[in-house]
């Protein structure tokens, strides 16, 4: 097997090659950052003290920065005083993979230590429905927006200029005036996602439909079907791969403006339990809810892909997933 063989250009690699590099995609990360946790000397600019010694200061699992530790034990050494004892750490922000793991455990398996905490899936489940109705009420609005932008003229010159326009105003500058109108709970939080992935959704979709063969349309009119025939049974039906490939580009959108957006107002879903341990200093936790985020946006994607499989058998593209 020659290492030529696994860097072709433009080619499809076999089914297993494919499996390898994607679990590899995953593993390289991973070791990198066992590497860095586990191993002393690539990267452990900390110590964490077992013995304070005659240091006053000192505490037993305390961090210090080497420099300080190293100047102390100095000061101790010439003094004649009791040395302190320490191992080589991480700071408190970069947990070790273990304590990652065992807080995802626990998240879900103890009740939160603030009184007005919530359990970890009480909060994804909140974020999971900011995401669905922000969505849902962007495609309510974008998907036949987009669809008729791509098909007339007429409509892309008189939304197609504005909506350029308005993606360039960054979502999150809304925020207050969402609060003012929609008031302090989910409302605004919704429309922030709204707001951030609309206007994207027109011009893909809009896009996306002015690559269908235009022969089909014209073989349609042709015919003489009307407009609203053409729409159905040609259009649609054409771009129908196509415009599921975008959904799920855009939904992946949604969630980077997931923790914008619960900022907005009052503290809630999973950015609120992010913000509540990293106040506490609970970086594992941090941690873990920032995987979840991650395992859920990708298992989502990959259920999509393969109802993809089973919704557009015809689709070359969708297959190769």
């Amino acid at each position: 097997m020659s290492l030529e063989s696994w860097f072709v250009v433009r080619r499809e690699l076999s089914s297993r090659r494919q499996k390898l590099l994607g679990i590899g995609s995953f593993l390289l990360p991973l070791l990198i950052w066992c590497a860095v946790s586990y191993v002393p000397f690539i990267w452990h600019p900390m110590v964490m003290v077992s013995n304070p010694g005659s240091i006053d200061y000192f505490q037993v699992g305390m961090l210090v920065d080497k420099s300080v530790y190293k100047d102390e034990l100095v000061n101790m050494q010439v003094a004649g005083k009791t040395l302190p004892e320490g191992s080589p750490a991480n700071p408190i922000y970069l947990p070790a993979p273990h304590a990652v793991a065992k807080a995802l455990y626990t998240g879900f398996t103890t009740a939160p230590q603030q009184r007005d905490g919530k359990w970890l899936h009480e909060s994804l489940w909140h974020s999971i429905q900011i995401i669905f109705w922000g969505f849902f009420i962007s495609s309510l609005i974008g998907v036949p927006l987009g669809i008729l932008c791509g098909t007339f003229s007429a409509v892309s010159r008189i939304n197609e200029p504005f909506v350029e326009f308005f993606r360039y105003l960054p979502a999150p500058a809304f925020g207050a005036l969402a609060v003012a109108i929609l008031g302090i709970y989910d409302g605004p939080k919704i429309a922030i996602i709204v707001i951030g992935t609309l206007f994207q959704q027109i011009l893909i979709i809009a896009n996306t439909t002015r690559k269908l063969n235009y022969s089909l349309i014209e073989a349609a009119l042709t015919l003489g079907t009307n407009k609203f025939k053409l729409l159905l049974h040609v259009i649609i039906p054409g771009i129908l791969p196509e415009l599921y490939r975008d959904q799920r580009i855009l939904l992946g959108w949604a969630w980077t403006y997931l923790i914008v957006a619960e900022l907005i107002g009052t503290s809630s879903g999973i950015t609120w339990f992010i913000t509540q341990q990293a106040r506490y200093q609970h970086f594992d936790n941090v941690y873990a809810a920032i995987i979840i985020i991650g395992v859920l946006g990708l298992g989502g994607d990959l259920i999509l892909a393969w109802l993809s499989k089973r919704l557009f058998p015809w689709d070359r593209s969708a297959n190769k997933e």
